[in-house]
């Protein structure tokens, strides 16, 4: 596999590379903010493993310029800081996943597989599924527990979206840029389309699938 480390701390940078390198992986080296903008922009990388505290451009803003670009390279996030507002800024700025220094290597490369594999299901299959939800893009059928479920346009779109970035967090502004672009509607709008959503979705259910994160961003998981 081929990832991007962006790591100020040049000895442990060394040291992840030289296990990635002896278990047959590539991994490609930027030991500043800027350097690892630049590399992410411009090449394919199937993850990113990028630390917090960087110099020229922090990790937060790396990750949400990425983002707001459109790439959707799996992103793993290391940093010492460990409180729960930290790993939710992480979070919410696009990264997939989230580990506190000191880590187990081994770790590391067991996580960055698992967002690999879950990358390429999003991107590879016309049938996404969360749980016991479905949803086959190319005939736009929706089932959950064995029921097809209608559901108007938007909240169509809105399900994909979640669904195919599950479990990650999607903040107000990414899901409102991705479902209506640089011309959002008003504010009640998107809260009108996610009450009709989870109305559909997790009424017959006795787990509710959808959650509003509040002041943080929206999701779909099972976990």
């Amino acid at each position: 596999m081929n990832f991007l480390l962006i790591e100020d701390n040049r000895d442990l940078a060394t040291n992840m590379i030289d296990y990635f390198e002896a278990r047959g992986h590539i991994m490609d080296f930027a030991g500043d903010g800027i350097s690892g903008l630049h590399f992410s922009s411009t090449k394919q990388f199937e993850a990113i493993v990028l630390d917090l505290m960087l110099p020229g451009l922090d990790g937060l803003t790396l990750c949400t310029r990425l983002r707001e670009a459109g790439k959707q390279t799996p992103i793993l996030m290391l940093t010492a800081r460990d409180s729960l507002n930290d790993k939710i800024a992480g979070l919410e700025a696009g990264a997939d996943d989230y580990m506190i220094k000191p880590f187990s290597l081994r770790e590391i490369e067991a996580r960055l597989k698992a967002l690999v594999r879950r990358s390429n299901v999003r991107e590879g299959s016309t049938v996404l599924q969360v749980g016991d939800l479905s949803f086959n893009t190319e005939v736009l059928r929706v089932m959950r527990n064995g029921c097809i479920i209608s559901l108007p346009p938007i909240p169509l779109k809105l399900l994909e979206l979640l669904m195919r970035h599950s479990p990650q967090v999607l903040s107000r502004e990414v899901v409102e840029r991705s479902i209506w672009g640089d011309s959002p509607p008003d504010s009640d709008a998107l809260r009108a389309h996610l009450h009709i959503l989870r109305h559909a979705i997790d009424k017959n259910s006795d787990k509710p699938l959808i959650r509003t994160l509040r002041g943080i961003g929206y999701q779909i998981s099972d976990e």
